[in-house]
């Protein structure tokens, strides 16, 4: 047994107002798939390709089937994805202006296979027109692994591709940097990291943006809140009502409790034996009481 003070590190629970994970050390799994679906369309559908034999567009994701996720293992990020898609696309030659129509099949995109190697076909309906299946199987292929591409970027390092380790980023530097929201947050800052000074420089669209994280940063989530107003209705009268909150034998009978009662303006009150306190603001006899 390790003398007290000298255990293993990764599993020290530190004095963070999270307190789970330390150090990054256990799983944790965040699901992609409904992203990953909608950046997929967002990446193929829309894709032109242009030669002298004609032009051809993939204009529909007809079946996106399979899951992506993100896990977090002793400080490391793993990725997981598994893909089968199908893509139609239409065409027309330029000699003729015939129209025709095919579809793209990826039969297995995941993390087995680099884009380079991942399966691509391509298939054309009877007829004529393979002079359009031939320009998809090479510019139209092409096309469709960059695609690819720019989705496992996005879903790995985020919009940019910034390669970091993430490990030595607070969470809000992570968020500035545009980490996917997948890996965001995954990896969680140590006690001895949030506290040092970090400057973070990345090179966006000719311009140098710099960040700087040199406060620590307070962990934990924001919870939303609302304002929530309500308007009660009364079944009685005015002058009833305007009583029933001013006159203590009246608030000591429907609270069956001791009420102390100054029904003046700044005066104060108590019902419920004191378990309900307040103060009159102002009073406008039978017609306002607040």
């Amino acid at each position: 047994m390790a003398k007290w003070g000298h255990g293993d590190p990764r599993w020290i629970v530190e004095e963070r107002e999270d307190g789970t994970n330390v150090n990054n050390w256990h799983w944790t799994e965040r699901d992609a798939t409904s992203w990953s679906k909608g950046k997929l369309r967002e990446l193929l559908v829309g894709i032109v390709v242009e030669s002298e034999a004609g032009r051809c567009e993939i204009g529909e994701l007809k079946q996106v089937e399979g899951e992506a996720s993100c896990s977090s293992r002793k400080g490391k990020l793993i990725f997981f994805y598994e893909w089968n898609i199908k893509l139609g696309w239409k065409g027309t030659t330029k000699e003729s202006s015939a129209k025709h129509k095919g579809v793209i099949e990826i039969p297995n995109l995941s993390e087995e296979n680099e884009v380079d190697d991942t399966e691509v076909n391509v298939s054309k309906k009877k007829g004529d027109g393979d002079i359009l299946k031939d320009l998809m199987k090479t510019a139209g292929i092409a096309k469709v692994r960059e695609a690819l591409g720019e989705y496992l970027k996005a879903l790995k390092t985020g919009k940019e591709g910034i390669l970091v380790n993430q490990s030595i980023l607070s969470l809000v530097t992570q968020v500035m940097l545009g980490f996917s929201e997948f890996t965001t947050g995954m990896i969680l800052p140590t006690k001895a990291v949030a506290t040092q000074e970090l400057t973070v420089k990345r090179k966006l669209s000719e311009n140098t943006l710099q960040v700087q994280a040199s406060s620590p940063v307070a962990l934990g989530v924001r919870i939303p809140t609302v304002a929530v107003h309500m308007t009660e209705l009364f079944d009685t009268t005015v002058d009833q009502l305007y009583s029933i909150f001013t006159v203590k034998d009246l608030v000591q009978k429907f609270s069956k409790s001791s009420a102390v009662l100054e029904a003046e303006k700044g005066g104060k009150f108590q019902m419920f034996d004191g378990n309900i306190t307040g103060e009159y603001i102002e009073l406008n006899t039978m017609q306002q009481l607040h």
